[in-house]
């Protein structure tokens, strides 16, 4: 099968005990300045290797541990046709299209690997929008999966569980 979707980048998103002192190991990590930091949440967008990371601050008693995985794509077009293709691979996805999450609107749809790890393939359609922007799902957002996830408004970042059918779901977070 042909792939016509152009990939941008990679996305990893971290949970984290310390926004402040994560962030500065990964400017040293990368030799870069983040790209966005707000209350709770620092992106950086590294070029080499092509990286989008985020890190997400959560009150944990455990050490850093993975929130998901995703793949930047550029348009609304392309996280249509990748959900195309998943669903024909036989991949149940869940969609959240407009949804306002880690100060950006995007459009996105999610699958879960078979240990539980969340993959998402997005597009930003506007980006840092103001602090006090904190919505993962816009009241108006509109799922448009053909298994019509529920997906309930939490803080940025924070997890949310979404019914896949009445044997599966997934917990997946923003960002």
């Amino acid at each position: 099968m042909e792939n016509s979707v152009t990939a941008l980048k990679a996305h990893i998103s971290l949970n984290v005990k310390d926004t402040e002192k994560s962030m500065k190991f990964y400017q040293k990590l990368f030799g870069i300045e983040p790209l966005k930091i707000r209350e709770g949440y620092v992106k950086f967008d590294v070029q080499n290797p092509p990286l989008n990371l985020a890190l997400n601050q959560l009150s944990t008693d455990s050490s850093g541990s993975l929130s998901h995985l995703g793949i930047q794509v550029g348009s609304t077009e392309d996280v249509l046709e990748t959900k195309k293709r998943w669903e024909e691979s036989g991949l149940l996805t869940a969609d959240e299209m407009q949804t306002n999450c880690c100060y950006a609107l995007q459009d996105k749809t999610w699958v879960s690997d078979p240990d539980g790890n969340e993959w998402e393939v997005f597009v930003v359609l506007e980006d840092n929008l103001q602090e006090t922007n904190t919505s993962c799902v816009n009241d108006e957002s509109e799922i448009i999966s053909e298994k019509k996830p529920e997906v309930s408004a939490v803080n940025c970042c924070d997890s949310t569980t979404v019914q896949i059918d009445e044997k599966q779901e997934i917990q997946k977070s923003c960002c």
